[in-house]
């Protein structure tokens, strides 16, 4: 039903790419190994293309449309449809083995030209459908940050690398033509105008530019540049400009998106600030300030249509507002949600769940127990409790309970204060469970079994019941009526338990092809979910273990971390593949 896709995967220092849509209707970046599409205007409208094995860097879409060229760490280039929700595999290439850190496509769609940081070579052109080579791309000796291409013809190629230069290229067949010196570090971005007549370069010196400096095969390249952009000729390379004159930015440029009408450019810098030009007359037409933290620097652009978008190093996507620079027309936080001011948790939250207070109770990496209110959303000072050992899983209960399982240890909590602790239970305690009564508390250990425990005032007491799973267990829970117990384990399989029975065994759910990770009631309390490391999740019927939903490769090649329900017919579940996801279940 919905996707709530995750936000641009951010690295400091490192440009961000995020691709277009020739239609204009959508824009796509990466995460993980996740290419995620958006729609422009309304980006709570999303989708994701899991097919890469490895953590991919840049996505593009051919200028017809109907494909995209995503690159990965390893050097390989998927060509696939955008068409169908499958968007199946069209080609599949390896130009070099290295990462991809750039991909341009000649205006018909045919052609291809791909760069970054291989062994023998740093760039590949070639013909989209059968991979042979067009061109060379020469001129660098060091890793190739960008690439573009002329989108009319005359082709041209332009290039820009670590090794402080920018390369122009003739074709095709692509020849090199000469080096770009002008820049004085790192080249993070080139990019051609939409009507051909002039490219820009930016760089880590913070320096922008457009136009053409002739040097030799190898040129010479000065020494520390200013901050500029330069602006070229877009057919003979020769040097227009330098925008801003010796300085654009007061940080290092990196990333830069020329204007559908090719007369202004914006540009993204580590000075925390978006910038468009009027490259015609060469001036500043808007400043955009993103902030004073250093998570507000801007690492990637976008000029569609009328959208212009940057991307923050927090991942947030900035959508700029022209009629006033100092606030953006909305920030997207991923989907349409809240989040929470202050200070949280400052290590992984390893489990969260909500109290009968309407309270987010969390426990975290960070050896805390947290208590957030949801009306205010502000990690105050307060609600904290620090434990003596990491914390894995919590449950609530009513009358102001929390059980947590530690490493080697459980923890009960009245009130959000520490009330009493078994110390080495004389078994490795992993998730926990309370009886929506309030007087049991079911503990899943790494021994296969689950131990019942009464609250009794402000101690825990072993039942000395033992209920066999039939693995390792990795995740438990009461149904909401309190009338059964469903375990999972490493084993694949599901065991319901009947509390009225005396915790006998009710049923015994098989299906999983992997270790199942979590499992959650449906309110109805005749059905739950349970997800695994297979990618799979299954909606069980309680009296019927035959009777199932099955939600195949519900987060292609990332296993389901979580599920919850939102009501009988609603399930939503979250992913390694950060994104989460809203099914709607019909039995």
């Amino acid at each position: 039903e919905k996707v709530f896709a995750s936000l641009p995967q951010v690295e400091r220092g490192v440009s961000k790419i995020v691709g277009g849509d020739p239609k204009g209707n959508n824009f796509l970046y990466t995460n993980g190994k996740c290419v995620i599409l958006r729609n422009i205007d309304n980006p709570a409208i999303a989708d994701i293309y899991t097919e890469h094995a490895h953590q991919v860097v840049v996505a593009k879409y051919a200028p017809s449309g109907f494909y995209i060229a995503s690159g990965d760490v390893s050097g390989k280039l998927r060509i696939w449809d955008t068409t169908q929700k499958e968007h199946l595999l069209k080609y599949e290439y390896q130009p070099f083995a290295g990462k991809i850190k750039d991909i341009a496509w000649t205006e018909d769609s045919k052609r291809i030209a791909v760069v970054g940081e291989g062994r023998e070579k740093f760039g590949a052109v070639f013909l989209w459908d059968s991979g042979s080579s067009v061109g060379e791309i020469t001129g660098h000796n060091k890793v190739i940050n960008s690439v573009d291409i002329k989108q009319s013809r005359p082709y041209r190629l332009v290039t820009g690398s670590d090794d402080n230069c920018a390369a122009f290229f003739e074709g095709p067949p692509f020849k090199f033509k000469f080096t770009i010196g002008d820049h004085g570090r790192f080249v993070n971005c080139v990019r051609f105008s939409p009507d051909g007549n002039r490219f820009a370069t930016a760089s880590a010196d913070g320096q922008v530019r457009s136009g053409a400096g002739r040097w030799g095969a190898r040129g010479v390249c000065s020494s520390l540049g200013p901050l500029v952009i330069f602006i070229y000729d877009g057919k003979t390379g020769e040097k227009v400009c330098a925008l801003g004159g010796s300085k654009a930015h007061d940080g290092g440029i990196y990333a830069i998106s020329w204007s559908p009408d090719s007369t202004h450019l914006l540009s993204a810098s580590g000075d925390k600030t978006s910038k468009i030009w009027d490259v015609n007359v060469n001036s500043v037409v808007n400043t955009f300030t993103m902030g004073s933290n250093v998570l507000d620097q801007q690492l990637g652009c976008l000029w569609q249509k009328d959208h212009l978008l940057s991307i923050s190093l927090s991942g947030y996507i900035n959508y700029l507002d022209k009629n006033n620079p100092s606030k953006p027309l909305r920030v997207i936080k991923t989907g349409e949600n809240d989040s929470f001011a202050g200070k949280g948790h400052t290590n992984q939250v390893s489990r969260m769940t909500v109290d009968e207070h309407g309270q987010l109770v969390s426990c975290s990496m960070d050896d805390t127990v947290r208590y957030t209110n949801l009306t205010l959303r502000d990690y105050s000072g307060q609600g904290v409790v620090k434990l003596d050992v990491q914390p894995k899983c919590l449950a609530v209960g009513p009358g102001g309970y929390t059980v947590v399982v530690c490493i080697g240890q459980i923890v009960l909590l009245k009130d959000q204060r520490k009330c009493f602790s078994i110390d080495n239970p004389g078994y490795e305690p992993e998730v926990v469970a309370v009886h929506p009564g309030g007087e049991t508390v079911a503990v899943g250990g790494a021994d296969g079994n689950v131990r019942l425990y009464s609250i009794l005032g402000t101690t825990l007491k072993d039942e000395g019941k033992l209920l066999e799973a039939k693995g390792p267990v990795t995740d438990l829970a009461f149904s909401h009526d309190g009338a059964f117990l469903a375990v999972c384990d490493a084993s694949k399989v599901v065991t319901v338990f009947s509390v009225a029975d005396g915790y006998s065994e009710n049923n015994v759910f098989y299906g999983h092809h992997a270790k199942i990770v979590c499992l959650a009631w449906s309110p109805d309390n005749e059905h739950f979910a349970s997800g695994g490391m297979d990618m799979m999740v299954y909606v069980w019927t309680l009296s019927d273990p035959e009777t199932r939903v099955k939600i195949q490769d519900a987060h292609r090649l990332h296993h389901v971390s979580s599920l919850a329900w939102l009501d009988e017919h609603t399930l939503v579940t979250t992913s390694h593949d950060a994104s989460v996801k809203e099914w709607t279940i019909a039995y």
